[in-house]
């Protein structure tokens, strides 16, 4: 089997969870914060959606640049809009992917200005900071649905919301 292959069964997966979590996003409580330190409803959600564009970067340029890094962006509004961005950019990331076992082998590095804090395989940065990075923040985001009396869909198994 391809890296490639392998890859995309993952990712699909967790695009496909992370999306289920994301449709049960209360439009009314997108401001809510579980404490004053912590990113909004919103917040969160937005920032889910902008993880996957971040494979352009490790599949398609040799290091990303921390000091060049742009702003965040700004919090979405409304459901809808976190939907749309997260299918946006679920789709842009997906057609990305289609490289060969000796591209998804070959290095990529961070860095910031001339300093290279790491380098790794490009499949290894996609899942560490694609998938893991989605999987860590869902989980935040079904804690904050949990809080809010949202109903959590299942994900690796049935939920206390959602049996089998």
């Amino acid at each position: 089997m391809a890296i490639k292959d392998a890859l995309l069964a993952d990712f699909d997966h967790e695009m496909g969870t992370t999306r289920k979590l994301l449709e049960r996003l209360p439009d009314d409580k997108l401001s809510w914060k579980p404490h004053e330190k912590s990113m909004s409803l919103g917040g969160l959600a937005t920032h889910l959606t902008s993880i996957p564009v971040w494979g352009g970067t490790i599949l398609n340029e040799p290091f990303f640049d921390l000091a060049a890094n742009p702003p965040n962006q700004a919090e979405k509004t409304s459901r809808a809009e976190i939907l749309a961005a997260f299918d946006e950019t679920r789709k842009k990331t997906r057609g990305w992917m289609d490289k060969s076992d000796g591209e998804y082998a070959s290095m990529w590095s961070l860095r910031r200005g001339s300093q290279e804090l790491f380098s790794m395989p490009r499949v290894a940065a996609f899942r560490s900071f694609i998938l893991h990075h989605i999987i860590h923040h869902r989980g935040q985001l079904s804690v904050y649905l949990r809080l809010n009396d949202v109903a959590v869909p299942a994900i690796y198994g049935p939920s206390a919301d959602e049996g089998f």
